[in-house]
């Protein structure tokens, strides 16, 4: 294990962020206090916060210091205030955090939907869906397709308003992300489900062709391109079938929330966005969830296992990820509970008190 202090760039956001991510941090002093690993945390303004501050969803400070740590870790942004702040480019998300990932070549978004045995009975599907466990990794690209695609804008057509996305996918892009998702699928069970719609999109059929190229590259995995819709439904109707999903931009961002509800709750789901130039930028996938900000009842559970994440993937500790994902898993077995996740006759606990029991059990 490396003596050296991990440099993390810390930016709580907007909304409920500024509450989720110090339960994580508890969590990763808590390793650190185990394994004798030292984090030098620096925290800055981002999204909404920083708009309301200095003018800017994404200050050159918050750049600049994301750029020159270790990770990045992020809670959310965004939120009514902002919504309709003009240009699109000043808003928390397409302003902040899209530019953060794109410049930190954070190019694949990895996100685990794990169903812990103790919350089976908090999905959405019926328990004989569930039984056995369920454990699928979606590999999203994340910095291309549509959500960046140029041109990108309103025109007048014969007295029509046109508005126009555009989604472009070079060869380079769909490869290096492919890698990454075969390389997964070595570590893991050895299945993917690429996604497309090549049935009628060109940028899929591009996908398509050079997915089934990579995986010549990679015998020991099976591969099975299956198109999107069909994908939404089969994980719904039998989510086991899958080991790890490989998507677009906005493929993966659709399935990964649809997925989050076979966990019982947008707030159990981490992620971490990695490239090959920077350690990464680890964020929980739900948002800034206005609406209950400020009470103390958000689920920091998607937060602290992001932090596990991290010391996977950031601080190559993987003793640490297993530390925190065998914590949450034994608080939770005990029955405590967010309200989110709130079952009968379980022990309903507010956020910070969440982050306080794993945080006493790493």
């Amino acid at each position: 294990m490396s003596s050296r202090a991990y440099k993390i760039a810390v930016l709580p956001g907007d909304g409920i962020g500024v509450e989720i991510v110090p339960q994580g941090i508890k969590c990763l002093d808590a390793v650190g206090a185990r394994l004798g690993i030292a984090f030098e945390y620096t925290e800055a303004l981002v999204g909404g916060a920083a708009i309301d501050a200095v003018g800017v969803p994404l200050p050159d400070d918050t750049l600049s210091l994301s750029m020159q740590s270790d990770a990045v870790f992020f809670g959310a942004v965004g939120g009514a205030k902002w919504d309709n702040l003009q240009p699109v480019s000043m808003r928390p998300e397409p302003g902040g955090l899209f530019p953060l990932r794109k410049a930190l070549g954070a190019y694949a978004n990895l996100r685990p939907v794990v169903v812990f045995e103790s919350l089976i009975s908090a999905s959405s599907l019926k328990p004989d869906r569930m039984e056995g466990g369920l454990d699928i990794l979606f590999v999203r690209e994340l910095t291309g397709g549509i959500y960046f695609g140029k041109p990108k804008e309103r025109r007048e057509v014969d007295g029509e308003t046109v508005a126009i996305d555009t989604c472009s996918y070079s060869d380079f892009e769909i490869r290096r992300i492919a890698h990454m998702a075969f390389l997964q699928a070595r570590r893991r069970r050895g299945i993917v489900h690429s996604v497309d719609k090549a049935n009628v999109m060109e940028t899929s059929r591009l996908w398509r062709e050079v997915v089934t190229e990579v995986a010549e590259q990679y015998p020991d995995v099976t591969l099975t391109n299956m198109l999107a819709d069909n994908c939404g439904m089969q994980l719904l109707r039998d989510p086991k079938q899958f080991d790890v999903i490989l998507a677009d931009n906005l493929f993966g961002d659709l399935l990964t929330d649809e997925a989050a509800m076979l966990a019982g709750s947008l707030g159990m789901l981490p992620s971490a966005s990695v490239g090959e130039q920077h350690g990464g930028l680890y964020e929980p996938i739900h948002g800034s969830a206005p609406d209950i900000a400020g009470q103390d009842k958000a689920n920091p559970i998607a937060t602290i296992l992001t932090a596990a994440m991290m010391l996977r993937y950031a601080c190559e500790c993987p003793d640490g990820a297993v530390m925190i994902r065998s914590a949450v898993e034994s608080v939770l077995d005990d029955g405590y509970r967010t309200v989110d996740i709130a079952t009968p006759g379980c022990d309903v606990v507010s956020c910070s008190k969440m982050g306080d029991l794993v945080a006493q059990r790493i």
